[in-house]
């Protein structure tokens, strides 16, 4: 009898929220946005941007001991006395591997700012290329290192490329609309300028920072210590760049979405009641005030939507399998609970309203379901095709670092490479962020006032309300099955009646 409670009232939760949606939609009524970029703000999150800070000192001194230590002489601080335990291959110098990762990063970025050129021309087959050329490429990867006896890698490229198959079928359906909505977003970020040129500047700073974790993890592949402290220390500093990279893309994400938002609220980049210089206040605010809670946001966010995506491609494929639908139910409602707190729609939030990061997500996501737009965003998959792009990116820099490391050092390719592709990836990243902030920007701005996306691209809003349509009566039509499978006999209903 609880259970046909429970049932009831998520039809009458869905019921609702339906409701809403199609008002939302069809009256287009403008909702209070509050304050936008302006003003005074408070800093948020403090405690989390110092302790990104310090972690940036305390890594940048290790990585340049380490590197320093190797640099045009062997052991030149005397380190190798203190892991002398540890010492079980020749050591070499720094700049034997130095040059590589500098051919690595200019790869990266030669990459990276080819994705932003032609987006705009060609930003339908690039997606594509993205989806259908990854699964590929992981597999050859697999069979390669199965060749050259790397079977650890061989595994894992191997379970990489399943996956990527497994999900995009559970997917196909979906990537029409997704490709829809990137192409809206790529037709609005093309169309300014300055946000292209923000998302090179932040890849110059990425470079900088690359060229001392670069010597570091130089240093560390050139020392005498064993594999498997090399390996550790390796894991250490690839974390600690993936946090850093994660930290400069979303910062990216927050000046994109705060112009993306400022220009579809004033109907376009040349209104007259647009504010003046809203690139340079968007910046001010997302390097001060906002940092630490683009700190704290960057840590868990990825992590948390990559789980997200793939649990509900694999959940949408399993059918009538109660057990496993049962254990993946599990882990989506988990997840699910994560995501309410950790989402990348914050981050317009903290562009436009200074808030710390936990509430902005959490008024998004309530935003989202008050108003039924959590199933269109359910149901696009362009965070996933745009990580695809990032991940091919850095894929295709790791096999060229491999290539020119076996050369002259064959013993330290899958060093150079592994660490080689999260490089590429952090890279090319930066240049995806701009077409996922966009994206981003357009939802929130849709759950807050449909005719704002009325106003900038009628054809766009009416494929976008039919979607929305068709998902919440899909979603609609998924409770009241579930009412029909889990109703009581008409004779035990009669007796709780009496």
């Amino acid at each position: 009898m609880n259970h046909t409670q429970t049932t009831f009232s998520s039809s009458d939760d869905d019921a609702g929220t339906m409701t809403t949606a199609q008002q939302s939609v069809a009256s287009g009524n403008s909702t209070s946005m509050g304050p936008t970029l302006g003003g005074s703000r408070h800093w948020r999150d403090v405690f989390w941007l110092g302790i990104f800070l310090l972690h940036l000192v305390v890594v940048g001194l290790a990585l340049g001991v380490l590197g320093l230590n190797r640099f045009r002489k062997k052991d030149r601080l005397n380190i190798d006395q203190y892991t002398n335990r540890f010492l079980e291959n020749q050591a070499g110098l720094t700049e034997d591997y130095w040059p590589l990762y500098a051919i690595a990063g200019a790869i990266s970025t030669v990459i990276g700012w080819i994705w932003l050129l032609l987006l705009g021309s060609h930003s339908n087959q690039m997606m594509k290329v993205s989806v259908h050329l990854l699964t590929t490429y992981l597999a050859v990867l697999s069979v390669l290192c199965f060749w050259g006896k790397f079977f650890f890698w061989g595994v894992a490229f191997a379970i990489g490329s399943g996956l990527q198959f497994l999900y995009v079928i559970s997917v196909i359906d979906r990537l029409p609309f997704t490709m829809l909505v990137l192409q809206r977003a790529v037709k609005m970020v093309w169309k300014l300028p300055e946000v292209m040129r923000v998302a090179c500047v932040f890849m110059l700073v990425m470079l900088m920072w690359l060229g001392l974790w670069s010597f570091g993890a130089a240093g560390v592949v050139a020392s005498s210590i064993g594999d498997s402290g090399r390996w550790w220390l390796l894991v250490v500093f690839s974390v600690s760049l993936f946090w850093t990279g994660a930290v400069l893309c979303n910062t990216v994400h927050v000046i994109v979405s705060g112009m993306v938002f400022l220009v579809l609220i004033h109907g376009g980049r040349e209104a007259a009641t647009m504010p003046r210089n809203p690139l340079l206040q968007s910046l001010r605010y997302a390097i001060t005030t906002s940092f630490g809670s683009i700190c704290y946001g960057s840590l868990f966010t990825a992590a948390i939507r990559t789980l997200r995506w793939e649990i509900r491609g694999f959940r949408s494929k399993i059918g009538n399998n109660e057990c496993l639908l049962c254990c993946v139910d599990f882990l989506f409602h988990i997840v699910e609970t994560l995501v309410r707190f950790f989402n990348k729609y914050a981050y317009v939030q903290i562009a436009v309203y200074g808030k710390s990061f936990n509430h902005s997500a959490r008024d998004a996501w309530e935003l989202f379901q008050s108003t039924g737009v959590e199933a269109l965003i359910g149901y696009d998959c362009s965070g996933a095709v745009l990580l695809m792009g990032t991940l091919l990116g850095g894929l295709i820099t790791g096999t060229c670092a491999v290539i020119f490391t076996r050369i002259k050092h064959p013993d330290r390719e899958m060093m150079m490479g592994s660490t080689a592709i999260l490089m590429g990836m952090v890279l090319v990243g930066l240049a995806m962020v701009v077409v996922e902030s966009a994206v981003t920007s357009i939802y929130i701005c849709y759950a807050e006032d449909p005719l704002l996306i009325h106003r900038w691209d009628p054809e766009f809003f009416n494929q976008m309300s039919e979607t929305l349509h068709q998902r919440l009566q899909h979603r609609s039509s998924r409770v009241r099955e579930g009412l029909s499978q889990n109703r009581l006999p008409d004779h035990i209903q009669e007796t709780i009646t009496v």
